[in-house]
């Protein structure tokens, strides 16, 4: 190798191993000039001849104020020349200029005296355009005031990600002073697992250059501040002028307060949904369990991991008195209980349909005897003695990790029904206020359902028993007739009906069959039910052709105060195996002869009774052994979906199957043609004719 080869060589690994040169002298534009000791120009460097407009060729050897100096200077030159080189003190300071093309222009100088080798002196000039020096020093003045004063946290952090510059903002942000900042990685301060993202992000930021602005909301703490806060981070890569990354900037926003805003309206818009969803989906049917259950599901999971809901025993059974004002222990029956996943907790709750006695000390008990919400937002062993029935329900919900309750009584009309209780176990936030408030208010609507579903059940029944009391039962023996019946009242969450049937015998070994349907529903209805069942009867002693007693009986409907009905009455004949039968407005019976398709006998309708002065017409058909005949009411057959003559071609169908035992039938009829949800009551009555003698056996149904 040449030495002239091993020279650029060395000059190549000093060039790859040299730091990257600062952007700031080339933003200045330093420009160098050296006189020597009379004052001419003898260095030039390539800035100069682009501060002062003369190429080296033009300015090297000449005297420097002439060329570079307007003559009205001259003389201040000399003697700042003459001062630099005889004291060898530097000089500094703003100096008009003579520019190439004329123009004069303001420079900052730079000048001291230099001493080579020889013993000579030379005095060197570094100069750069004022302007550009003043605009980059405002520029400086200007970062730095926003920096230190700026309410926004801004840190500069090197490629690494360590901290290179922490203004006062963000030290305080961070509750870690500057000095503790410095040459520390952003992990080391950002400790928790969750400021993960934003490193991520750094890096991100760093390989494309791409800005991050408000991208990312970090909730937390930081190591030198124990409080809660929120803070928006924006982030973007520092560059010099030749492109060369210095790092990422970590712009911090101190937003607590609009995130606690937004969170508490986030928390106030789902409050108002629950409310919304509890009002459409609480009391959607008169019925005491189904309220209470949909309570439990608009609570669970959104306001509480397990709900229960309890009522006071005497408020479902009115024979019991109130214990909600005595001492000594309270007695509930639990009606629903609802959880967001397996818990143990589950089994701490009473049991649904069981009666749990609750002594005076506890949660429960308080609850409805003051009237007033238990909060209890951090419970520890003590509290959960009180919330659970016995020691054995504590140590379930200690196990479960209960670790807030909240007991809210249910009171309608000024009345406490029972309490609602919440837990929380695996949901960390304690219950709150708002929680109270949320869940008062879907407990006072729902306490409102249950008093309606309440008293409706109690009048229910009452009406219930009195139609099953008004209904008859067959007698030990009718002649030639075998005799099934059934009575189904409407499902819970609808009125008693007035639907009716009744079997009795009458003289010359005669049977009257009558079926009917008072229009109404609720003790009224079965009540004038009741009256025209005790009229037919007294009217078929007096041996009155049917059409004749339906006339009878429409003049007594006409003053039930409105009240209309429609009615089926038939008197079998066994000795002539004749049966003659008159109908007031109601659905045609149905006749199932042997070997034959079942069918609905033609008969005139007639209008129903109580509509005044109709007349009515009695049809006589035969009934050879073996015969049915199926009388029923409305609600068998008719529903919202299907159209009548649908539904009497399925009864029909159903019909058309043998079976040895009336009882089968009428099973069987009202399981394929009732839905647990028809709103009617059913009456059923089917007959079937046996061979008749004097002296037959009575039959066997």
């Amino acid at each position: 190798m040449s030495a002239a080869e091993g020279r650029r060589a060395d000059a190549g690994q000093l060039e790859a191993g040299a730091p990257q040169p600062s952007a700031l002298m080339d933003l200045l534009g330093v420009a160098a000039v050296l006189l020597d000791a009379d004052g001419r120009i003898v260095l030039w460097s390539p800035q100069a001849e682009d501060l002062y407009g003369y190429s080296a060729e033009e300015a090297l050897g000449q005297y420097a104020a002439p060329l570079l100096v307007h003559e009205q200077h001259w003389e201040l030159m000399g003697k700042l020349f003459a001062h630099v080189m005889g004291t060898g003190e530097s000089w500094a300071g703003a100096f008009p200029v003579r520019h190439k093309d004329g123009s004069t222009r303001l420079v900052e100088f730079r000048n001291m005296r230099l001493l080579d080798d020889r013993g000579d002196f030379y005095a060197l000039g570094l100069a750069a355009d004022e302007s550009t020096l003043r605009e980059l020093e405002r520029d400086v003045a200007l970062s730095t005031r926003l920096i230190s004063q700026s309410p926004i946290g801004l840190a500069i952090l090197d490629t690494d990600l360590r901290y290179v510059a922490v203004n006062p903002a963000l030290e305080r942000m961070h509750g870690i002073s500057v000095k503790d900042h410095l040459g520390r990685h952003y992990r080391e301060i950002m400790t928790a697992a969750k400021f993960g993202v934003p490193e991520a992000a750094m890096r991100e930021v760093l390989r494309t250059g791409l800005a991050m602005v408000d991208q990312s909301t970090i909730v937390g703490h930081t190591p030198g501040d124990p409080d809660q806060h929120a803070w928006s981070i924006s982030l973007y890569r520092l560059e010099d002028p030749q492109g060369r990354v210095l790092g990422v900037a970590d712009l911090v926003v101190d937003v607590t307060d609009r995130y606690q805003a937004a969170m508490e309206a986030a928390a106030a818009r789902r409050r108002l949904a629950l409310i919304a969803d509890g009002s459409a989906r609480i009391g959607t049917t008169l019925d005491v369990d189904q309220t209470a259950r949909e309570l439990a599901e608009v609570i669970v999971p959104e306001l509480a991991d397990v709900v229960a809901v309890d009522v006071l025993d005497s408020v479902l059974d009115e024979r019991r008195p109130s214990q909600a004002s005595r001492d000594g222990p309270a007695l509930f029956r639990a009606l629903a209980v609802k959880a967001a996943y397996p818990t143990e907790a589950v089994e701490a709750a009473d049991p649904t349909g069981e009666i749990a006695a609750y002594a005076a000390d506890r949660v429960a008990t308080e609850t409805v005897r003051t009237g007033r919400p238990q909060l209890i937002a951090h419970a520890d062993d003590t509290d959960l003695a009180r919330i659970a029935r016995d020691s054995h329900a504590a140590a379930l919900l200690a196990r479960a990790g209960v670790h807030s309750y909240l007991s809210v009584p249910l009171i309608a009309r000024g009345h406490v029904l029972g309490f609602l209780g919440l837990t929380r176990a695996r949901n960390p936030a304690p219950f709150g206020e708002d929680d109270l408030s949320l869940a008062s208010e879907l407990a006072a609507r729902a306490a409102v359902c249950i008093d309606n579903a309440r008293a409706h059940q109690s009048v229910r029944n009452a009406a219930e028993t009195l139609q099953r009391s008004l209904l008859p039962r067959h007698p030990p023996h009718l002649p030639g007739l075998r005799i099934a019946s059934r009575y189904r009242p409407a499902q819970a969450t609808y009125e008693i009906g007035g639907d009716w049937y009744d079997v009795f015998p009458l003289d010359r070994d005669r049977t009257a069959l009558v079926v009917g349907d008072v229009m109404g529903s609720g003790i009224d209805a079965a009540a004038a039910m009741g009256r025209l069942r005790t009229a037919t009867s007294a009217f078929a002693d007096l041996n009155l052709d049917p059409d004749q007693l339906l006339q009878h009986l429409d003049k007594i409907t006409s003053g039930l105060e409105h009240y209309i009905a429609t009615c089926l009455y038939a008197v079998y004949d066994p000795h002539r195996a004749e049966c003659h039968i008159a109908n007031a407005g109601h659905l045609p019976p149905a006749l199932v002869r042997s070997g034959k398709r079942p069918e609905l006998l033609d008969l005139p309708t007639g209008t129903p009774l109580g509509v005044g002065g109709a007349l009515f017409e009695t049809t006589t058909f035969g009934l050879g052994p073996g015969d049915q005949l199926v009388l029923y009411t409305d609600g068998l057959v008719e529903t919202r979906h299907h159209p009548i003559d649908e539904r009497l071609e399925t009864l029909l169908d159903l019909l058309d199957v043998p079976d040895d035992s009336l009882e089968e039938t009428c099973d069987r009829l009202l399981r394929e043609l009732r839905r647990p949800d028809d709103p009617d009551d059913v009456a059923l009555l089917i007959c079937r004719t046996q061979p008749f003698t004097l002296d037959s056996d009575p039959p066997q149904s």
